[in-house]
């Protein structure tokens, strides 16, 4: 009989010695009952059920019990001088044998261990083997046993045990409605491809992954219901499947292990790539998985068509932990549905580190404030005709420990995601007002000049912008008129309700209301004789089309014809145009000559800290074109 060994390392337990023959005989008895009592253990030892050997210190056996001969197909009798541990497969396994030879030589108490046998029929047996050590030879009694110093080896089929086991592990680690390896047995291969051992003697070391997500299956469960909705993934199971059979078919190294396909949860799969060859073969593979998807669905008479978004991630193992894959797999899975779904990405690092770096400026938003990280830049807001500051835009400035000066178009967004928009910008409206209150100050004798604070519309929402601005003018002695208030057209057009009372209530208070970024929007002039606007901001894009004038190149003349109508109706409406972005004279004459009331741009200042305004204020007038 041979056998091989499986497994966790034998179990060595400390424990009494066994029962042996001499155990029944007593020096008190006479030397009748002494035989009579060797025969009946002998006769127990015989017919027991449980298979029994007893093995002299040599390792031989010395007799073997009609249950052993029977379990290893090896007539009891021709069992006697054997080595009991080829019989049982003691010398396969390096601790095993060596604790074998332990208790052979009284040095241990027990080995247990459990041995896979083939039997002479051919059919396999899993069985777990004990060997105890006998009392010494007489211990007791003056009779004679079994080898004196031997050791009993007992030997129990454990196989529909072994059996049992296995079925509760197959339905512990596979999804009952794919018949797929699920969450659990995913992460248990996935553990076991990324250990040292698995990639540093062989194969390529690199591993691979496509995490998929089906595009609309939650419209499938809602409208045909949750058994089509479990018929549809048992068949994209299929379907993966068989992409993953065919890829490590299209390998050609017959030892090449196709691609695991997993469930993990939902309606989402993975297709694990252990030993990849690089990127071109993950790709070959989405592709394929995702053509595979595009053919529709017949399930019981219903036809269902569905795609699927793939994240792709190849690299390699070395260093690379199961949760560190999975999070970029899941990144990239992300990715591919806000790039439009029904296709796979690749991971990217540089687009993973944009995005971990939104994410910390995000956590740190709303502590930054508090921790004052926040400063205002102020930008000149100049007057066509006269090149004087009229007014200045408030800009916030992030000066973020780690990451250096940032622009407002590097957190705003964030702010107005998480809501700290409303805090930023009760801080920004208050800081800015306080300053144009004490260059007003600083300069009695001459015209004040006004601050320009932008607004998001969820401030209008999340806040009571109208009571806030009132208390910061009441605290800074600011005048409502040195104040304007900028949103975009996009969250001005269309206002009802809540937003437009807040606007009317701030128009009515003298505080100016603008437009900012104008023509990149709705556009409507019309709508804004019903809102309380004052002020136009033209977007930059208009401006820059002037750029070319006078260094040789013919200017398009429909841009000055667009901008000069913005210009005439907005006037018509009573309202005022600020231009954006003017960067040449050439551009600033252009725009004077059309009548465009004021400039903002490098052409005047870049924005600057509040001490540089107070210069440009006591200063000439602005370099005009």
């Amino acid at each position: 009989m041979s056998g091989t060994s499986e497994g966790p390392a034998p179990a060595v337990e400390l424990v009494r010695p066994a029962v042996t023959l001499s155990n029944f005989t007593t020096s008190s008895t006479s030397s009748s009952r002494a035989a009579g009592g060797t025969n009946l253990l002998r006769a127990a030892f015989a017919a027991a059920p449980l298979a029994m050997a007893v093995v002299d210190r040599e390792g031989l056996i010395a007799e073997a019990n009609e249950s052993l001969g029977t379990l290893l197909g090896i007539a009891p009798e021709a069992l006697t001088g054997r080595a009991a541990a080829d019989l049982v497969d003691l010398a396969s396994d390096t601790r095993a044998w060596h604790a074998y030879r332990e208790v052979l030589r009284g040095r241990q108490a027990r080995l247990r261990c459990t041995r896979r046998l083939k039997h002479p029929d051919g059919h396999s047996l899993w069985a777990q083997v004990t060997v105890a050590p006998l009392p010494p030879e007489g211990a007791g009694s003056g009779t004679q046993s079994y080898g004196g110093q031997g050791v009993l080896l007992s030997v129990a089929d454990i196989s529909a045990r072994r059996e049992l086991q296995a079925r509760l592990r197959h339905l512990q680690m596979h999804d009952p409605v794919t018949r797929l390896p699920n969450r659990a047995l995913f992460f248990e291969r996935l553990s076991a491809a990324l250990e040292a051992e698995s990639y540093e003697q062989s194969g390529t070391g690199r591993i691979g992954l496509c995490y998929l997500d089906l595009d609309g299956f939650k419209a499938v469960n809602d409208t045909l219901g949750h058994r089509v909705g479990d018929r549809l993934l048992a068949a994209v199971a299929e379907r993966l499947t068989r992409c993953a059979e065919e890829a490590g078919l299209a390998r050609g190294n017959p030892g090449a292990v196709a691609p695991l396909v997993a469930r993990l949860g939902g309606d989402e799969f993975a297709l694990l790539v252990e030993d990849s060859t690089g990127t071109d073969q993950l790709a070959d593979l989405a592709e394929s998985v995702l053509k595979a998807l595009q053919l529709p669905f017949d399930l019981a008479g219903q036809r269902v068509s569905v795609s699927a978004s793939i994240g792709v991630v190849e690299r390699h193992a070395a260093g690379t932990t199961p949760t560190g894959l999975m999070q970029a797999a899941d990144t990239t899975l992300y990715w591919a549905k806000a790039d439009g779904k029904s296709r796979w990405t690749l991971f990217d690092p540089e687009r993973n580190a944009h995005r971990m770096t939104r994410q910390a400026l995000s956590s740190t938003l709303r502590p930054a404030i508090e921790r004052g990280e926040f400063a205002l830049d102020y930008q000149p807001l100049v007057g066509m005709e006269d090149g004087r500051v009229h007014g200045v835009e408030a800009l916030v400035r992030w000066h973020h420990p780690q990451f250096g000066t940032l622009t407002p178009n590097r957190f705003i967004g964030l702010a107005e995601e998480d809501g700290s928009i409303v805090q930023l910008g009760r801080w920004v409206l208050a800081t800015a007002c306080r300053q144009a209150r004490r260059w007003q100050l600083e300069r009695p004798d001459e015209p004040p000049i006004f601050v320009s604070v932008n607004v998001a519309v969820r401030q209008v929402w999340d806040s009571d912008l109208v009571a806030d601005v009132a208390e910061i003018l009441a605290e800074t002695g600011l005048p409502a008129r040195l104040l304007q208030l900028e949103l975009t057209e996009s969250a001005v057009m269309g206002s009802a309700g809540r937003p437009l009372q807040a606007l009317q209530a701030l128009s009515d208070m003298g505080v100016g209301i603008a437009i900012d970024d104008f023509g990149t929007g709705y556009s409507n002039l019309a709508y804004l004789s019903r809102l309380p606007v004052s002020v136009l901001k033209l977007d930059g894009s208009f401006v820059r089309g002037f750029m070319y004038e006078g260094e040789g190149v013919a200017p398009n003349p429909a841009d000055e014809i667009v901008v000069e109508a913005m210009i005439q109706l907005a006037h018509r409406l009573g309202l005022t145009v600020t231009a954006e972005c003017v960067e040449t004279a050439a551009q600033a004459a252009r725009l004077r000559r059309i009548g465009c009331d004021t400039g903002q741009g490098w052409l005047y200042s870049r924005p600057v800290a509040a001490d540089r305004i107070s210069v440009l204020m006591g200063g000439s007038a602005c370099r005009q074109g």
